[in-house]
């Protein structure tokens, strides 16, 4: 065992390791195709199969968007290598004529510390420059990523306006309580609301696993806590839903 295998074990992966480590997005979105095709078997005219139909277009382009963030952009990345060689072969070029013009006597002297000022207040700009351009390509990376995960967040908040008016203890109760003109249409049975409900949940369960495609090959912070965030907010949603389940579980006993 070598040093690199010491310090990081996980650094390759073999041929029996990630079939369980490893998320596979054919597998998030075989999961999200047949999700759909239960709401539509179920709820063929409800709002919520818009939202999963229009849900899975979202997580198609994320994982797309995700695989190809996986690799290098190379126009970038080019453009960034040539600019930093064309600024380091600049500053080589004039500190070459610097020592070639240089003489030993009082004017040269003056003249190297005047320059040794203005130039270490050229190459603090210079550092600055390179360390924009080789940045350049995980900014426009995190750019896009944060972009298809602010979708995915707003999703998360639709699907939960679509479980905010499923009441349990209407349904319970419904004998006891008076509606009003404005009161929302509740005319799910029991079994078809904690239906509705359980794919609610689904949607969201499967709105974190689209983002952690993110997460998944990034070591990018601003990434890991946007995915980490969307995460925590579909654990709250998924919450609220699971405690309207248990209401119309426990109320069958």
């Amino acid at each position: 065992m070598n040093l690199l295998t010491w310090l990081y074990p996980f650094g390759r992966e073999t041929a029996e390791e990630g079939r369980f480590t490893v998320l596979r997005a054919e597998a998030i979105m075989k999961t999200i195709e047949r999700l759909e095709l239960r709401i539509t078997e179920r709820f063929p005219e409800s709002g919520l199969l818009g939202v999963c139909q229009e849900f899975k277009l979202v997580a198609v382009r994320s994982e797309e968007l995700a695989r190809k963030l996986e690799g290098p952009i190379w126009p970038v990345r080019l453009a960034a290598v040539l600019a930093s060689t064309l600024l380091v072969g600049l500053v080589s070029w004039a500190l070459g004529q610097l020592v070639h013009n240089f003489k030993f006597d009082a004017s040269g002297i003056l003249h190297l510390l005047q320059t040794t000022e203005s130039a270490i207040n050229e190459l603090i700009f210079l550092g600055l420059a390179i360390f924009f351009l080789v940045n350049l390509e995980a900014r426009l990376k995190r750019r896009s990523a944060l972009k298809a995960l602010h979708r995915l967040r707003s999703i998360a908040h639709v699907i939960d306006m679509h479980q905010l008016t499923k009441d349990p203890a209407f349904l319970l109760t419904k004998n006891k309580i008076t509606e009003t003109q404005h009161s929302p249409q509740r005319n799910l049975t029991r079994h078809q609301l904690m239906r509705y409900l359980d794919y609610c949940s689904e949607l969201l369960a499967l709105n974190a696993k689209v983002a952690a495609l993110f997460a998944q090959n990034t070591d990018d912070r601003e990434i890991l806590i946007s995915v980490n965030d969307l995460e925590q907010l579909v654990q709250g949603l998924s919450a609220k839903i699971w405690q309207k389940i248990m209401i119309l579980d426990l109320s069958a006993e």
